[in-house]
């Protein structure tokens, strides 16, 4: 499956920032795998290039996340269409997931979609994610939910997908899994890591008996402390010290 690309002649036809934003991306899917938050070849985070064409970068079907590169990523339009010649193809679900939120929201550059077991696990309880733990209490009032309607191929979702992630940043879609949007990836990434701890933290929670709510209060200082957290330039030291970890241990996703 693992397709040769031909990196010089891909530069030839893109422009720095799409390269550079081909990096951050490659990036994300292998720190994604590195994390153990892969399913297979399924999930997908997309990535927006500027500009008035609204095309976006997506994984390739059928790679593994940790087998991602740069030059892999396929760059399409809102119709899900190839711009650039490419041996890959693109999973019509992740298009339309991924479609309706990029065409809604300027500020959702990096869309990231994930199926792991706590973050299934979480979508599957009737009250969804509980302000119980530090790191959910910050994201609390950044989450909205969206319905299970079966796999995500009817375009038709697509309105009701927009309508019910409104201006959050984490998506909890029930019975399925979890989202983050951002305006970098490093942002997207941030924002699927704490929903992802808080998630983790949740079930070993109610795994372990008897939970220690906090106060009212506490629920509310520790939320109004999280404005902002969402904002561009909130990734500043975080993402290059991810960057760096990925340097060390999976530098070939910059091919």
């Amino acid at each position: 499956m693992n397709h040769m690309i031909d990196t010089n002649k891909l530069k030839s036809q893109i422009t720095e920032t799409e390269w550079q934003l081909r990096l951050d991306l490659a990036a994300t899917y292998r720190l994604i795998a590195l994390y153990g938050w892969d399913d297979l070849i399924y999930t997908h985070v997309s990535l927006r290039i500027p500009g008035p064409e609204h095309h976006f970068l997506i994984n390739p079907y059928g790679l593994m996340f940790d087998e991602i590169t740069a030059s892999s990523l396929v760059k399409i339009d809102l119709n899900g269409n190839s711009v650039i010649d490419t041996p890959y193809e693109v999973n019509p679900a992740g298009f339309t997931i991924h479609s309706a939120i990029h065409s809604a929201r300027e500020d959702a550059q990096c869309v990231l979609h994930l199926h792991t077991n706590d973050g299934v696990a979480v979508s599957i309880q009737k009250d969804g994610l509980l302000p119980i733990s530090q790191t959910s209490m910050l994201i609390y009032p950044h989450i909205s939910y969206h319905d299970y309607e079966g796999l995500a191929l009817d375009h038709s979702e697509k309105e009701r997908l927009v309508a019910d992630i409104g201006d959050k940043n984490l998506f909890i879609l029930r019975n399925h899994g979890t989202l983050s949007v951002g305006q970098t990836c490093g942002i997207a990434f941030m924002g699927i890591y704490f929903l992802e701890r808080a998630c983790s933290a949740q079930i070993r929670a109610q795994s372990a008996g008897s939970i220690n709510l906090p106060s009212k209060q506490a629920i509310k200082t520790t939320q109004d402390q999280s404005i902002g957290m969402f904002d561009l330039g909130r990734d500043r030291l975080a993402w290059p010290a991810l960057l760096r970890k990925l340097d060390r241990q999976s530098p070939d996703y910059k091919n």
